[in-house]
């Protein structure tokens, strides 16, 4: 091959690295926009995301002849090219026409480059809606103009504000199908504008567009020349992001892991939530209170002069101050709040409803606790903005709650930072996302009320009555033995002398108890109450017997987690379904079986055996007596 022949290829290869040399480099410096589209259900979400693709000619030409070729196949376009296919990945979306997960596509302009997140618009896939908007700085609440203000997107439009976003375009789309309507247009914005009044949205852009036709989304339409405002995409391009407001704010720090790679060294690493750092800034860390300075930023590129929000670095102390994942690291002399209980407001995600009472995980920030949701204060009417008396909190539902976590936790309410007022629960059982949280303030009492110190201890009171307290939790179905046990064994231990006392769980529902009736969500709280007596009998030094069905293990775990360990012996009494049934001591399971009694354990509602309780009988092979005995014999042998 001659040099003629190879220069051509030399210069073409330095010529394209070049290009793209450029290409980056004048995108490196270009401002960031997360947006999210949102709205009802056929709105128009992903048609419009597709047009953005299409028109900013952000698509290869192997994905064109792939989307031409699909539209005829799957498209909703007879034929034409259906925009939505680009963004609608999944199976289910294509032949349904619907958006059900979120997706996330890229494309840039020569003023900005973009984050779309394509959220889905049926009731039921509201959670990902939640999640989508969660890191948004814009959103576009798509509205058919066939159809205008729907329950979607009254919901959507909540959920936007509720979560803080602020810069809010009103996307009136498929004008084409209404003739560029402009009475049709200004009619919709003037409801929605009463809605926005009445949900505090101080502000919102109405945009007459057709994602399909293309009108209004990248240059203004000829085909509605009575609107005068700017193109989707010139809002796009121009609207303002405030980068520098979590910067103005003290300093903030979230701990994410104790960087210790040597003897020698020993850092904490974490994303900046807001605020700027120095080297020699007074620091304090929460909630333990300690302060002290910081001695040094670390990155991989080298020490750094000053770190600031948005930044992932390590920080290194002048002193040796304990630290570890979950502690905020804030500035001296302003931290943020520390405390156990909290007024919030929920967004419920789970097909099972939510239970008062029930121990849930809370995750906020980098740390996760144990923490228990109250009844609902109200629940929200996304239609009228009434407030609901609930009791509970179904799929979708948004109210407001009171929280308790198992111990103080630093944090800020989430209008002032999102970081660390944003949380989830998490099903301790399933590991499931069940709730989007958002922190509105302390309550008094969590600053209040505090331990009171005595003299005489629960050791103290144990040693006078010589034995061990403990819980002994007989679980099983109704007409199991549980009673009949726990009652034989009680007298066999008050013969040998020791202190005791049963719980007997129909005893508790003519006081304690007598407001609970027995849905899942009064047996959660039926437990709840029964354990908090329980462990106090315990600081008495008694040995505490109960007899419950306490069917769900995540309350029996619960009860559990107030002892200490070893001191709650679980006692399943495995008694098959048919041997109870054929019992039926009180009538119970024919009432049941007839209808007359809801939610009965067994029948209607479910029962979950323990997975590894410490003593197991089976009140088929064995009497109560020798039950008792076989009880007793386990109980003092530990």
């Amino acid at each position: 091959m001659t040099a003629e022949t190879k220069d051509p290829v030399y210069v073409t290869d330095a010529l394209i690295a070049e290009d793209i040399d450029a290409y980056l480099l004048k995108h490196q410096h270009k401002t960031m926009l997360r947006f999210i589209t949102c709205g009802s259900v056929d709105d128009g979400k992903s048609t419009l995301i597709g047009r953005l693709l299409y028109d900013t000619k952000m698509i290869f030409e192997d994905q064109l002849a792939s989307l031409e070729h699909d539209s005829k196949a799957v498209g909703t376009q007879g034929g034409e090219i259906d925009f939505a296919l680009l963004v609608d990945g999944l199976a289910a979306e294509r032949e349904q026409g619907i958006t059900i997960d979120v997706a996330y596509r890229f494309f840039a302009t020569d003023k900005r480059k973009f984050i779309v997140a394509d959220t889905p618009g049926h009731e039921q896939y509201t959670r990902n809606m939640v999640t989508g908007a969660s890191t948004a700085d814009l959103a576009v609440i798509l509205i058919d103009a066939r159809q205008g203000v729907l329950t979607q997107t009254r919901r959507h439009s909540y959920l936007v504000n509720l979560l803080g976003i602020r810069n809010i375009v009103l996307a009136v789309n498929k004008m084409d199908l209404v003739g560029y309507s402009q009475e049709r247009f200004y009619e919709i914005v003037k409801d929605y504008a009463h809605f926005a009044k009445q949900i505090g949205m101080e502000s919102f852009l109405p945009i007459p567009i057709s994602g399909l036709r293309g009108d209004n989304m990248v240059t203004k339409s000829p085909e509605m020349p009575w609107y005068q405002g700017p193109s989707l995409l010139q809002h796009l391009e121009e609207a303002p992001i405030n980068d520098s407001r979590m910067i103005d704010k003290p300093f903030r720090m979230a701990v994410q892991w104790v960087n210790r790679p040597n003897l020698d060294f020993r850092g904490f690493a974490g994303q900046i939530g807001a605020g700027v750092v120095r080297p020699g800034d007074a620091i304090r860390v929460l909630p333990s209170g300690k302060t002290t300075t910081v001695k040094s930023i670390v990155t991989f590129d080298g020490d750094l002069e000053q770190a600031i929000a948005g930044q992932s670095v390590t920080l290194t102390f002048d002193d040796e101050v304990d630290c570890s994942r979950g502690d905020v690291i804030t500035r001296a002399d302003a931290p943020c709040e520390v405390a156990d209980q909290f007024e919030a407001a929920l967004v419920w995600m789970d097909e099972h409803e939510m239970l008062p009472g029930r121990p849930y995980l809370l995750k906020i920030g980098t740390q996760t606790v144990t923490a228990t949701v109250t009844e609902p204060k109200y629940e929200v009417n996304v239609n009228t903005l009434e407030h609901l008396a609930s009791r509970t909190l179904g799929l979708n539902a948004i109210g407001v709650v009171n929280i308790s976590t198992d111990r103080p936790i630093p944090f800020e309410a989430y209008a002032d930072n999102p970081d660390l007022g944003g949380f989830i629960l998490i099903d301790r059982m399933s590991n499931a996302t069940v709730a989007a949280g958002l922190i509105h303030f302390a309550l008094r009492r969590s600053q209040n009320i505090h331990w009171q110190a005595v003299d005489i201890n629960r050791e103290a009171h144990a040693a006078q009555k010589n034995q061990t307290a403990r819980v002994v939790w007989f679980t099983g179905l109704s007409g199991s033995g549980k009673s009949t046990i726990a009652n034989l064994v009680e007298k066999k231990l008050h013969a040998m002398g020791k202190h005791t006392f049963l719980l007997d769980g129909d005893n508790v529902r003519h006081g304690l108890n007598r407001d609970l009736g027995f849905t899942d969500a009064d047996r959660v709280e039926n437990i709840r109450r029964v354990g908090e007596v329980a462990r106090l009998m315990t600081d008495a030094g008694l040995i505490v017997l109960t007899a419950f069905i306490s069917p769900f293990r995540s309350e029996r775990r619960m009860v559990r987690e107030l002892m200490a360990p070893g001191e709650f012996i679980e006692v399943h009494v495995n008694t098959p379904l048919d041997v109870a049934e054929a019992r039926d001591v009180k009538g119970l399971y024919k009432k049941a079986r007839s209808g007359q009694l809801k939610n009965f354990t067994g029948i209607d509602s479910p029962y979950e055996a323990p997975e590894a309780a410490e003593i197991t009988v089976n009140t088929v092979e064995l009497s109560a007596e020798d039950a008792a005995d076989q009880v007793i014999a386990a109980i003092l042998s530990r």
